[in-house]
Parts: structure tokens; C-alpha cells; sequence
């Protein structure tokens, strides 16, 4: 992939909204049920997540909205990396992967001291993603609770001392 077209910003449209939401609702219906949370959070990002002191991301690739993650804020340095998504013909293309070390420099500038996130054991690749990438597994009882019942896979990714993989 030509990295070159592949470019990373914050969602300033409802473009930006819908894509966020279709991209995740097509991965997690697939998967999993769509809970109560997913719904409030993918039909209203900008009360649920940007006006309490979060961000979503999202990709383009040539033009196409391709990708998108959410950073929740959760008050003393903490965030919650949520949402991540990438469109199904273009996942194992490194597009996650940069989204998601794009998602961690936001969160340093945003003062964040940790990112945590709440994943799942069927997500094998995901998981190894963010292994790869820093995050580390803990108790959920380390982390602020997230809300969903699918949930089974608990990491975090200290910014203070871990450095970012390349």
C-alpha cells in the first residue's frame, strides 16, 4: 500500500459520523450483538465521546473512509481506545496498525498518561495487533469499567514509560 494516500484526522463531519458507525456496526454484528452501549456511542459520537473530552479518528485511503477508532476520555490521563474498525477488504494491510499508532500520538498530546482498551478473545489478530504494538494484558479490575459484555480481553498501554513500536 502506497502510504502516501493514507492519511489520519479527527472527524469534523457527518460523513465522518456515518462512516465511523457503519464501519463498526458491520464488524461487530458480524461477530458479536450489537449492546445498548454500541448503539448510544455509533449513533451520537459527538455527545458520547468529543464533548466529553474524547476523539474519533478516522482513515482515508485514496478518498474512502476506510477506517476509524474511538479515544474515550476518562478523566486523570486514562482513555479507552474503542471502536476500532477497518473496512473488511482492506484489514491485514497495515491500515489498523497506523491508525492505531496515529490514535496513541493524538492521546500523548491529549495528556493521556494510559490507554486502555476492552477487546476480545475472537479477535485473535486484533489482540496480537496490540500486543505488537505495546498494550499489555491486566485484571480488568486495573482498568476503569467499560460496559460491554463481550469483553474478555483486558490491556493497557502506559505512555509514561512504554514507547511507541514502530
Amino acid at each position: 500500500m502506497n502510504e502516501s494516500t493514507l492519511q489520519f484526522y479527527p472527524m469534523h463531519s457527518p460523513a465522518d459520523a456515518h462512516a465511523f458507525r457503519t464501519l463498526n456496526e458491520e464488524w461487530i454484528q458480524k461477530l458479536f450483538t450489537l449492546e445498548e452501549k454500541d448503539r448510544r456511542t455509533l449513533n451520537d459520537p459527538e455527545s458520547q465521546i468529543v464533548a466529553k473530552g474524547g476523539q474519533v479518528y478516522i482513515a482515508k485511503l485514496d478518498g474512502q473512509r476506510v477506517g476509524a477508532v474511538a479515544l474515550l476520555a476518562y478523566g486523570e490521563g486514562d482513555f479507552e481506545l474503542s471502536k476500532m474498525a477497518v473496512a473488511p477488504g482492506l484489514r491485514g494491510k497495515g491500515i489498523g496498525r497506523s491508525l492505531i499508532l496515529y490514535t496513541l500520538e493524538q492521546a500523548r498530546l491529549l495528556g493521556a498518561r494510559r490507554v486502555f482498551l476492552g477487546s476480545n478473545s475472537v479477535l485473535a489478530n486484533a489482540v496480537h495487533l496490540y500486543e505488537v504494538l505495546g498494550f499489555k494484558h491486566v485484571p480488568q479490575t486495573e482498568l476503569p469499567y467499560m460496559g460491554y459484555a463481550r469483553a474478555d480481553v483486558h490491556m493497557s498501554h502506559d505512555l509514561r514509560t512504554d514507547m511507541l513500536s514502530a
